[in-house]
């Protein structure tokens, strides 16, 4: 395909939002949708908790602190089940025992984007998988060294980066970028580093946009707009 029928989707996005796990489903559902269209996906790093320390909390009391109450809870997860299985996700919210710090994690998938975009996409599936449908801790470096395997990394490599600083300042040096841009929720999807669609919005509205954004790409609009 030539680089006219070729865009980029940058994936702004927390491995701990189901949200974005949904969103990452349609955007699979959008691209196949779309063909003739070449789509690069690259994924960017949003922490909707920085405060939360390395080791992680309790997650029950994590939620409770942030919701108030066990039904709150409830209702919250009931509202985003149903919206899973549509997109074959089985959330296991209850198996969940820890709400991690997602900054090493978002280290590994920054990782995984240096080997190529298949191993980085295969990894922030993992990921998700892990943590939403496994009750894994994403936060734990054995997980993530075993996360790093399954998706075809060098897991010695990686078992030796992560109790290091690698790259822990480009992680949040991206996330600050992110937020300057004005993005304070995710996911959102930024094609071709213009034009953002906010929200897990559905296959559809993200293929419809990754069409208009190709089409004005082939017209040369973009380079006008920039």
């Amino acid at each position: 395909m030539s680089e006219l029928n070729a865009i980029t989707v940058d994936v702004v996005s927390d491995v701990v939002c189901p949200w974005c796990f949904i969103g990452q489903k349609r955007l699979d559902k959008a691209i196949s949708a779309v063909g003739d269209i070449d789509v690069h996906v690259r994924w960017r790093p949003f922490q909707l908790d920085p405060t939360i320390p390395p080791e992680g909390k309790d997650r029950h009391e994590y939620m409770l602190a942030k919701f108030g109450s066990d039904e709150r809870i409830r209702e919250i997860h009931a509202r985003i089940e149903p919206l899973g299985e549509a997109e074959d996700i089985s959330f296991a919210f209850d198996a969940i025992k820890v709400a991690p710090n997602t900054l090493d994690a978002h280290r590994l998938i920054r990782w995984a984007g240096a080997a190529s975009e298949a191993v980085q996409n295969r990894l922030a599936r993992r990921l998700f998988q892990l943590n939403f449908e496994e009750g894994a801790n994403i936060g734990d470096h054995a997980v993530l060294i075993e996360a790093a395997r399954d998706a075809g990394m060098d897991a010695s490599v990686v078992e030796t980066l992560l109790p290091t600083d690698a790259d822990v300042e480009a992680v949040r040096t991206e996330i600050a970028t992110a937020s300057r841009m004005g993005i304070t929720g995710v996911p959102c999807f930024l094609l071709e580093g213009k034009y953002a669609v906010m929200g897990a919005q559905d296959a559809d509205t993200l293929a419809d946009a990754i069409r208009q954004v190709a089409a004005a790409k082939a017209r040369g609009e973009l380079e006008k707009a920039g």
